[in-house]
């Protein structure tokens, strides 16, 4: 990776005490561009269908039935896209940060690149993401007590095993975003749920409409 490359060597002199001439990178950029073997990553635009995400649930349903796992995947994976969270971030929430009345929980520390610490956020929990709250067990600080790895590994290998391919569980954030948008949500309101200070970035990125739901908009 280029921008890695150019990264590394960059710091070689000051961290490492290495002479590295970082320049090179600035003259080899725009040829490697020309000749198209470099460019700009393209923005990740997936979505789970509706058939994809009922069979996911269907097929976490029996393995939580069959395998008596801990791991409520089924509620998670819902509360995921309602939430639209980060699964770290579904994993790390507390009982005590949770506000019944409002119906919100504080989301800490929420990914920033300008931030890495202090970053809370009060988030709302819409649609049905408060009654999943509501049916776990408090037995542990955390509302969902779990490995965020262990949940994304149950997750994948029943994506695999339904042969869904190219579907990441960080798109089910994507999902979230997009049904708030198709919802009429304005993208200040999206970017109170999701934690973008970046609006640019929650459109680009965040955002993959189905025209087919715009008929559900105009007939309210």
């Amino acid at each position: 990776d280029i921008a890695y490359l150019r990264s590394v060597m960059k710091i070689a002199l000051p961290v490492f005490d290495v002479t590295a001439n970082w320049k090179i990178f600035e003259d080899a950029v725009p040829v490697l561009t020309e000749m198209k073997l470099i460019g700009k990553s393209q923005k990740r635009t997936r979505r789970p269908t509706e058939n994809e995400l009922d069979k996911l649930i269907a097929a976490l349903t029996e393995r939580q039935d069959k395998q008596g796992s801990k791991i409520p995947f089924v509620d998670i994976l819902n509360f995921s896209i309602l939430t639209c969270m980060r699964i770290g971030e579904v994993c790390k929430i507390e009982w005590k940060d949770l506000k019944h009345d409002h119906k919100t929980v504080i989301v800490r520390d929420r990914k920033d690149p300008r931030k890495k610490e202090g970053n809370h956020m009060i988030v709302p929990l819409l649609a049905g993401s408060y009654d999943l709250v509501k049916k776990q067990a408090e037995t542990d600080d955390r509302i969902f007590p779990y490995n965020p790895r262990s949940v994304t590994a149950g997750f994948q290998r029943v994506r695999n095993d339904l042969g869904i391919t190219d579907l990441r569980y960080h798109d089910l954030r994507r999902e979230g975003a997009s049904r708030l948008f198709e919802k009429g949500y304005s993208i200040e309101e999206v970017a109170q749920v999701t934690g973008h200070r970046n609006l640019n970035i929650l459109w680009q990125v965040y955002t993959q409409l189905f025209p087919h739901k715009l008929h559900d908009k105009f007939d309210k």
